[in-house]
């Protein structure tokens, strides 16, 4: 698929992705540079063939920087490498999450920090990071992903429906804070997406059934519907849009509600 729309003040906009290299992420990344954005980002695996391939498709190959974003330093640094490549970020997409499943009765604290370093921390101080030079230029805009999940009371990944619910906390707070200096910031809950991942580890026909019974529009989501919806975030298309929590999902959360 390709995007429904072209949103022209998106061209030769500084992005920098979370978790850009695979998934979702990757779909982000493809969406933005077909845009004309010039795109970084990061992921904790190696990406280097994935960007290659996106410097052959689009003619302008994105920055990779390989990195942990549990480890702030790291994570902050690329984003300093990503403004000096490509000038001051003006799009920040918080994407990369990890919803592994787990027992709540198992978990220790090892694991509750390891998961909230990744679905919340990282979303934060990302944020912080960027914010200075979107303050200086003038404005921006941030789009922290989170999920219907902890709308919907999903059982079997405590930490991760937390992080999401704080991730869309957060989105309020600093939209209110930042919002006098031109800084748009809003969350993106998606529903089940389909990727590869999903479908090799959950999407066995009995639940891609039960699930699709609970969505108002009968089609499963695919990455391209998240990436649309991240591009209107992103552009001046939303321009009055800050501190919002928009649902992707086919409309789940409406008749779970």
């Amino acid at each position: 698929m390709t995007s429904h729309a072209s949103f022209h003040d998106l061209k030769n906009a500084s992005v920098f992705i979370t978790g850009g290299g695979s998934g979702i992420g990757a779909a982000l990344t493809d969406g933005f540079l077909e845009q004309g954005a010039k795109v970084a980002f990061v992921g904790r695996s190696d990406a280097s063939d994935f960007a290659a391939e996106m410097g052959e498709k689009h003619g302008v190959t994105p920055l990779f920087i390989q990195c942990d974003i549990t480890y702030t330093a790291a994570l902050q640094g690329a984003i300093r490498q990503s403004s000096d490549a490509h000038g001051p970020i003006q799009v920040l997409v918080n994407n990369a999450a990890n919803d592994k499943r787990h027992n709540a009765l198992e978990v220790d604290t090892e694991f509750w920090d390891w998961s909230l370093a990744v679905n919340l921390d990282a979303y934060f101080f990302a944020c912080q990071a960027v914010i200075p030079g979107m303050q200086a230029a003038g404005g921006g805009a941030i789009v922290n992903f989170s999920s219907v999940s902890y709308m919907m009371g999903n059982a079997g990944y405590a930490a991760y429906t937390t992080s999401n619910s704080g991730i869309t906390g957060m989105t309020r707070s600093l939209a209110r804070e930042f919002g006098p200096d031109n800084i748009r910031i809003n969350a993106l809950a998606p529903g089940w997406v389909l990727t590869d991942k999903q479908k090799e580890l959950w999407a066995d026909p009995d639940s891609l059934a039960a699930h699709l019974e609970k969505q108002c529009l009968k089609e499963h989501l695919v990455e391209q519907d998240v990436v649309d919806a991240t591009l209107f975030l992103s552009s001046k298309t939303s321009r009055m849009m800050t501190g919002q929590t928009i649902a992707v999902d086919g409309g789940v959360v409406t008749v779970s509600a």
